[in-house]
């Protein structure tokens, strides 16, 4: 595909409020900075919906040409409990009742994340930097913004001055919020608070003697805020101005919000030219959360360990499920939409198995070229991945009426309409084929032969209650079997 293309692309950034068209600043490359996760437990489903539709975004800009520079950070020091620079640091905290190494938590979660992510089939990014990693980097830019007039330190603390910085900027442009109405929403200080202002924020905080990461600094032993690792490591992967910088939406008021502002007061620019953000997940309607017990982890999802699932559900399904709502929209967890999906997914997967039994004619009755293209349209719409579903289903009935032989194909056609399936369901969707995937395996062949077998000898004896059992066993694991001329079938 040419870059070209991309001049049909348009992105809803977040900062004005309304789609725009794409122009990168130094094309063929774009940068893209999306907030990683913060690895001191399991990974949330929330978190996988922001970094699957970040893969999507990854895959489309690659599949137009484009060369990104994906770089997804880890937080791997100084975020503490309380949103407001106070409590413990959590990387601390969890290995102080683990008894382990603070790097032992953020390596075991770590591998996790990465394990999780695989599972849903998403591409790494092209750098993966950590907050640990970066200390010098955040330290200079806090000394930076120290020089520039929009920090002041207090004992061995540096805090960003949001009022001073405000008289110059517009500290609330992301949200679209006043000063005065962030403040209203924000508690007075009391005696013993050592900011200037009610939404300072700590670029640096000083270590107690017990604090186990801690570094030191120009301003004595410490660790920085959460807000400036983003800041330091997306200006020294990225410039001091880049394309996209995207996360969950809930990291719009606070993390991103303190991000331009840093990067604004210590490199003189907006940090991006695009914000994008993915919205919340609900259950039943309800906003997904580990206080209301109706927040799942993905293995529970998989297994369908749970007390909301009826059972569980594999990666593709779900994969495919967070692709039939755009990114932008609350996606909304259900047994009865899961199922809906799951069965959505393996119509698509059959049709390309079906694909291969059409036998090309001489003329074609349907347009393949105007299915491509509205598949390309839908994804150019701000990464409207719905309704490029819903053209591939549009491929999906082409196909199985040409199957029937209601509809016809020349080869070329019928190359393209391949083509064109394939393109947007494994390379942009990101999807694979869970059965041919596990159906490949000897392992997995050798155990279903063997299995088929003794529910043929059953059979062969008329232990009916046995050969039922081993069908209902199967069928309750996902597997169904079914009798035929020339033998037993299997499929997931």
């Amino acid at each position: 595909m040419n870059v070209e293309k991309t001049t049909n692309l348009v992105i809803y950034n977040t900062l004005t409020r309304k789609k725009e068209d794409f122009e990168p600043l130094h094309p063929p490359l774009v940068g893209m900075y999306v907030c990683g996760p913060t690895v001191y437990s399991d990974i949330h489903l929330g978190n996988c919906r922001t970094f699957i539709s970040f893969d999507l975004i990854y895959r489309y800009l690659r599949h137009l040409g484009y060369k990104v520079r994906y770089v997804r950070n880890i937080t791997d020091a100084g975020h503490l409990e309380g949103d407001r620079d106070e409590g413990d640091d959590k990387f601390a905290k969890k290995a102080k009742l683990e008894q382990l190494e603070p790097m032992e938590i953020v390596q075991k979660y770590t591998l996790g994340f990465h394990e999780v992510l695989s599972l849903f089939n998403t591409l790494p990014p092209s750098i993966e930097p950590t907050a640990t990693g970066h200390i010098i980097e955040q330290i200079e830019m806090i000394k930076k913004i120290l020089d520039a007039g929009f920090a002041y330190e207090v004992n061995g603390t540096v805090y960003f001055d949001v009022e001073k910085y405000s008289r110059e900027h517009d500290y609330g442009t992301l949200t679209n919020r006043k000063l005065e109405d962030l403040m209203e929403g924000t508690r007075e200080l009391d005696g013993q608070d050592e900011k200037k202002g009610r939404l300072d924020f700590a670029l640096w905080i000083k270590a107690k003697p017990e604090t186990l990461m801690q570094w030191p600094s120009p301003w004595g032993w410490g660790f920085p805020g959460w807000h400036i690792e983003c800041s330091a490591m997306s200006t020294k992967y990225l410039g001091t101005t880049f394309d996209i910088h995207g996360g969950g939406m809930d990291l719009q008021a606070t993390h991103h919000t303190n991000e331009i502002a840093q990067s604004q007061a210590c490199n003189h620019t907006q940090p991006a030219k695009y914000w994008v953000h993915t919205n919340m997940l609900t259950v039943n309607g309800a906003r997904m959360s580990k206080s209301a017990g109706n927040g799942f982890l993905p293995k529970e999802l998989f297994t369908g360990n749970h007390p909301l699932l009826d059972r569980g559900y594999s990666p593709m399904t779900v994969r495919f499920f967070m692709a039939q709502s755009h990114y932008r929209s609350t996606l909304d967890f259900s047994n009865d939409a899961l199922q809906a999906a799951e069965k959505g997914y393996k119509k698509l997967m059959e049709s390309l198995s079906a694909l291969d039994k059409v036998a090309p004619s001489h003329t074609s009755s349907v347009n393949i070229k105007e299915l491509e293209q509205r598949c390309y349209a839908a994804m150019d719409d701000d990464f409207n991945s719905p309704m490029l579903i819903a053209h591939l289903f549009d491929g999906v009935r082409i196909v199985n009426s040409a199957v029937d032989k209601k509809e016809t194909l020349t080869s070329e056609d019928l190359a393209a309409l391949k083509k064109t399936m394939h393109t947007f369901i494994f390379e942009v969707l990101g999807l694979v084929d869970e059965s041919r995937q596990v159906a490949g395996s000897n392992v997995i062949e050798g155990l279903m032969r063997l299995i088929i077998d003794i529910r043929q000898s059953a059979r062969e004896n008329k232990d009916w209650n046995t050969s039922d059992k081993i069908r209902d066993m199967l069928k309750e694991a996902g597997v169904e079997i079914k009798d035929t001329k020339e033998g037993v079938e299997w499929r997931l």
